[in-house]
Formats: structure tokens, sequence, C-alpha cells
């Protein structure tokens, strides 16, 4: 079975094994037969009918989780051991976490994450993929993307792939293979661990994959042969302005990132293409990065996030052009700014947006309630008898009933 499978039936095995050791004696002293069912999570209703898919960095080392502070919370001069009077640590970032910096591979966080997504409306996320190979930090990056893959079948959002080609570069230089070959062992790895997921996110029966480029090969020749070991070539879609280099015999679309205009010219520009198949808009709340302050290099520039208005305008250019499939830039890239995961500038403002945009029944009342529930997990962690009741409050969230967890929670 693939192993990206195996989270909902494992679960629903231990589930039954703690029937089997803990359960109601039956009284009829014989065995009950019984059958193990595949969980299905309930699914949010939207009114907007737009595919929503949300670009995920799973990069980040926590002290706590990992024993460390990873390099995405200290570029070159901050140190998150540091802490101001009120707590908050030194990250290199202009915006601070709602639950302080994390660690991408924390299951609390994973989960705290996921539920956001479902009860904004979010369809599926795209994650920023540092390939296969086990060099450098990308064994950790290819750990939590695993750990987060390993959740969606109980949240029951989708997910897809953002290949950051340029890593085979590096990987050539320690392992004693091409480039090339490197990126083959990407793609194949993709499709005999990914594609076949149910939870891939697919069009027209294709699996969908991005690269943020490329950036390292810029050659058609070049993808073509990378894509020649695959079983069926995915849709690929490039950095927008980037598909000639792919070659239009490998590339299926492309997909717009931050338009630093405020006036969004360059947005509107691309989303009247017609010639390019399929065409992934962006929307973003804002974009103010931390590289050169963070010891990382010059900075690319700055949109102002005016609490919430450059987001809101994004939103109104893509309903306006008709698109069919828009990426949210991004969930948590606290080095650029473009964070819609809550933070204490800005609370839940951008996903009360996006609730908004996807004509989803919520309110910010659940995303509070989703905050407080990983506060009350974190609290109580190692207490027997309140994880029994946060995993009941955790079902009552994930399937939607806000009211009976809030009750739960109250009472916790």
């Amino acid at each position: 079975m693939n192993r990206m499978k195996m989270s909902a039936s494992v679960m629903w095995l231990c589930m039954m094994l703690w029937a089997a050791l803990f359960g109601c004696d039956t009284g009829r002293g014989e065995e009950e037969i019984k059958v193990e069912k595949v969980y299905e999570p309930i699914k949010v209703s939207k009114t907007n009918a737009t595919k929503l898919y949300m670009h995920y960095m799973p990069w980040f080392e926590g002290k706590e989780y990992s024993g460390y502070w990873g390099s995405h919370w200290r570029m070159a001069n901050k140190n998150p051991d540091n802490m101001d009077s009120e707590g908050k640590r030194e990250i290199a970032a202009h915006y601070y976490p709602l639950i302080g910096p994390y660690d991408s591979g924390d299951p609390d966080v994973i989960e705290y994450h996921l539920l956001l997504m479902k009860y904004a409306g979010i369809d599926g996320v795209l994650i920023d993929w540092y390939g296969s190979h086990k060099v450098l930090d990308y064994a950790a990056n290819l750990d939590n993307s695993n750990a987060l893959i390993a959740a969606l079948d109980t949240i029951g959002l989708s997910f897809g792939i953002v290949y950051e080609e340029y890593t085979t570069e590096k990987v050539e230089a320690r392992k004693g293979i091409t480039a090339i070959e490197a990126a083959q062992e990407d793609l194949i790895y993709m499709e005999e661990n990914y594609f076949s997921n149910d939870r891939y996110i697919a069009i027209a029966d294709e699996p969908l994959v991005l690269t943020f480029g490329p950036r390292f090969f810029r050659k058609a020749d070049q993808w073509t042969e990378i894509f020649s070991v695959m079983e069926k070539k995915p849709k690929f879609l490039p950095l927008w302005n980037h598909g000639n280099l792919v070659g239009a015999a490998n590339t299926s679309g492309e997909f717009s990132w931050v338009d630093f205009n405020y006036t969004l010219s360059e947005l509107d520009k691309f989303y009247d293409k017609t010639n390019l198949g399929i065409t992934m808009g962006s929307i973003y709340p804002g974009f103010h990065d931390y590289y050169k302050e963070g010891g990382w290099g010059e900075s690319y520039g700055y949109v102002r996030h005016l609490d919430g208005v450059t987001m809101r305008s994004t939103f109104d250019l893509a309903r306006d052009s008709n698109l069919q499939f828009l990426q949210l830039i991004t969930w948590n890239d606290f080095g650029e700014g473009t964070m819609i995961e809550p933070t204490q500038e800005y609370e839940f403002l951008f996903l009360e947006l996006v609730q908004e945009f996807s004509g989803v029944s919520y309110t910010k009342a659940e995303l509070e309630l989703v905050y407080t529930y990983y506060l009350k997990k974190k609290s109580h962690k190692g207490d027997p008898g309140a994880a029994i009741k946060l995993q009941e409050i955790f079902t009552f969230l994930n399937e939607l009933e806000p009211a009976k967890a809030e009750q739960l929670l109250k009472n916790l």
C-alpha cells in the first residue's frame, strides 16, 4: 500500500484496538466481528467554485520539537533564544506568528494549520518542495512535507508540489550524480509516492506540478530529458513568463506570483493572455521581506499590506478575470512577509478575507476556536485525561461541529 494512503487506515486500526482493549462487554460471551471502514472527512461547503490552493513552506525547525532553531527563523543574525520583556522571541521576520515560532514537523502545528485552512474554505496545499535527496536541510523538509501529507486524509484537503529544481545543483555537488539525474529521481519519487494518492491535485486526470522558476534548468531539452523517465508527464506549470525556458511541449500553463505594482498591472496583463493553457492566479496580502535585515542579501521589494486592502484587490481582480485556479501566497513565508497564517500584527484578518471570497458559512469565531484548541493542546501536554477530551474536541472541529467543540473546550 502506498505509505501516503495508510494514515486513515492506521488511525482507524488504532481506534479498533482501543475498543478491543477497553470496550464494553457484549455479554454474549462471543467475539464480535468488526468491519474496518475508511474514514472520509466532511467537506466544507463553499458558494465559490474557484479552487483555492495555499502555498505552504515546510521548512521551519523549532527548538522545543527538533532541538534547535532552523535557519528560516534565524537567517544570518537572529537568535530566537533571545526574548523581549513580553516573551516575544527574536526571529528573522517583520511579523510574528500568533502561536510563536514553531516546528513544521510538530503534529499539533500541522493540525492547527490544516484546521484553519479548512474553516477558511481552502481546497488544498501546494507544498514548496526541495526534492527527495537527503542533503543539507532537504531531508528535514521532505520529512515535514510527508508529515503534512499524512494528515490530509483526516482533515480532507488535497495537495500538490511546487518543485524547487535549483536544489539539484547542490545535490550534484554532494552525491556524485548529475543535476539531471537528481531531478529525474525527484520526479520518480513524486510519481511513486504522491501521484497515486487520492488527495493529490489533478487537472483533467493528470497530476499538477509547479516549479518556482525554473532557476537552474533553463533549456527545454533539459526538461524533456528530465520528464523522459516518467510513465506519464504531469500538468507542469512554471512561474509566469518562464514557460519559454521549459518549452511548449513540456508546459501546460503558468502561475503568477507577487505583482510589485499597486495597480496590479502585471497581474492584469497576465490574466489577459489567451495562449497559456492553464492560468493559475495569485492572491497575497503584501510583501515585506527580511533578507537585508537578516543578512541574506538585498530586499526584493515591498508591497504594503494596507490592513487587507492589497489582498482584497487581488481577490477582486481574480474574480473579474474568471479564473478557475488561485494560489494563495503564502501560508507562512515569514521571511518574505507574505504570510496568511494568523500573526500578532494582523490576527485572523487575511483568513477572514479568504472566508469572504470562498463563501463558507464560517467566520472569525471558528478560526479563534481552532486557535484556542491549539493552546489547550499545548498547555495540557502530557495529561492523559485531557488528551481524551482533546481528541473528542478535534473530532467535532474536523466534522464541522464547532459549537460542540466550543462547549467541551469551556469545560476543559
